[in-house]
């Protein structure tokens, strides 16, 4: 090679930054099997249902009120905010990074005024010596021969990358926290209104016995058990108009401002059904989940750390030039013959440092083995919450079908019971042992449905719809 291309080497070497110390990069193989699981517990979603990923929230979330509740704690959540300005903050980070590849240009300007005594100023005579200089300069500009730079330029950015994943997700998690707090408040009033209902009738229930027992047509313990019932139907209405208002509140703290009370839902039933999604295939899930999308950014900023860290053993050159225009006065800066320039280049070669910078290599390949583990972790977690997601829709129909049975069997067993004891030929006890059950089993019915809705919004969020 001709000396003119060694002398061209270095600058190439920087300006192109070709070199680089990082580890090649390869996605990890997933720690997961490549289908989800198969047995009684699961079913196939419908061929025709759209892919999670694919859906957009509007289009999932049906109910005109929640998807107005949920574009407003789109816009006012302070956690969603936060999220939002790290973002920003990574960005800026990101750029800080970045700049440091290209040199700093600097202008500049100095004066001096000195005096010199006369023991020291070579002329027998004490001197003002006066010296005036401007110009532009660089200052300390690395020349990357070994990616050092650059390989901390990759961290940033991958940094910066995984903070935009972490709100992606945080935006999935904002959405399914309202959507549920939204049925939770839906499901708490339609079970208020069934407790009302069912006070209601047992307070008539009572009167009538009461005076029954009055004119001696039925006995005490019959008036004291009528009683018991509008005592316990007395105190589910008080629960569950704590939950109400308990829900209310949660809803004014997710959206971050109160929710106008005409978007709130009278009852789960007039809630729209939610569409229903297909889980598609594992890997799917895993291109798509925010979450295992920031895992696989920071395991890169920790691979490009490695780099940095290996780079740190060989000679790192820097830059520092100026050109510009020198006098002995302000008026003569720009006066012929008055131009200056300085060059200085500095190499500095690491010789010994007491084992700091092998340490530091260690602890930046173990970070990188973490990110590693954290990455995989979070394959494996998505995997579950899918997995189980998948369980419970596979069994929620069943269990809504015989739980909808059972009330009505028991609607007319208690039918049975009042015609018996009006007819005389069984207690009262009958007929509240008959309320009791149909009661628990009409709020069963309600609490299987709330159960069905959220494992749908569970679902779409698992699987990473929302974005």
């Amino acid at each position: 090679m001709s000396l003119k291309a060694w002398s061209i080497l270095p600058l190439s070497l920087a300006m192109t930054g070709c070199v680089s110390m990082a580890p090649r990069y390869r996605t990890p193989e997933p720690p997961v099997p490549k289908a989800w699981p198969e047995g009684p517990a699961y079913k196939a979603g419908a061929a025709t249902s759209p892919a999670a990923h694919e859906l957009p929230w509007r289009d999932f979330y049906l109910d005109e009120g929640m998807r107005k509740v949920l574009n407003l704690a789109l816009e006012t959540n302070r956690d969603l905010r936060i999220a939002a300005l790290r973002t920003e903050q990574a960005r800026a980070y990101y750029r800080i990074q970045r700049a440091d590849l290209l040199p700093k240009v600097n202008a500049f300007a100095q004066g001096t005024k000195q005096r010199l005594p006369a023991s020291v100023s070579g002329t027998g005579q004490a001197l003002v010596v006066e010296q005036d200089q401007a110009g532009v300069g660089i200052s300390a500009w690395e020349l990357d021969f070994f990616g050092r730079v650059r390989s901390l330029k990759n961290r940033a950015l991958e940094q910066y990358l995984a903070t935009e994943q972490a709100q992606d997700s945080a935006r999935i998690s904002l959405l399914a926290e309202v959507a549920n707090v939204y049925l939770a408040l839906a499901t708490d009033r339609e079970s208020l209104a069934l407790a009302q209902e069912t006070l209601a009738s047992q307070e008539a229930s009572y009167k009538l016995i009461q005076r029954r027992f009055e004119v001696g047509a039925s006995s005490e313990i019959d008036a004291r058990r009528a009683q018991v019932s509008v005592d316990a139907a007395r105190g589910d209405v008080a629960v569950f108009t704590r939950a109400v208002a308990i829900d209310r509140n949660a809803l004014d703290l997710l959206v971050g401002a109160p929710v106008p009370a005409e978007l709130l839902p009278a009852s789960l039933g007039s809630v729209t059904p939610l569409k229903d999604i297909t889980p598609g295939l594992p890997s799917e899930v895993l291109t798509h989940r925010p979450d295992i999308l920031m895992a696989e950014h920071q395991l890169k900023a920790a691979n490009a750390d490695i780099g940095a860290a290996r780079a740190a053993f060989f000679p790192r050159i820097s830059l520092t030039t100026s050109v510009g225009t020198m006098g002995n006065e302000l008026s003569g800066l720009f006066k012929s013959g008055s131009s200056t320039w300085a060059f200085s280049p500095q190499i500095v070669l690491p010789i010994f440092d007491t084992g700091a910078r092998r340490a530091n290599l260690k602890a930046t390949e173990a970070g990188r083995d973490i990110a590693l583990a954290q990455y995989e972790k979070a394959i494996q977690v998505a995997f579950r919450e899918v997995a189980d997601a998948l369980a419970q829709r596979g069994t929620l129909d069943d269990q809504l079908a015989a739980q909808e049975s059972l009330t009505q069997a028991l609607e007319r067993t208690h039918s049975l019971a009042k015609a018996r004891y009006d007819a005389g030929i069984d207690s009262y006890l009958g007929v509240l042992d008959a309320q009791r059950s149909l009661y628990s089993a009409q709020q069963g019915v309600i609490a299987l449905r709330r159960a069905r809705y959220g494992n749908l919004v569970g679902l779409y969020k698992v699987l990473g719809g929302g974005r």
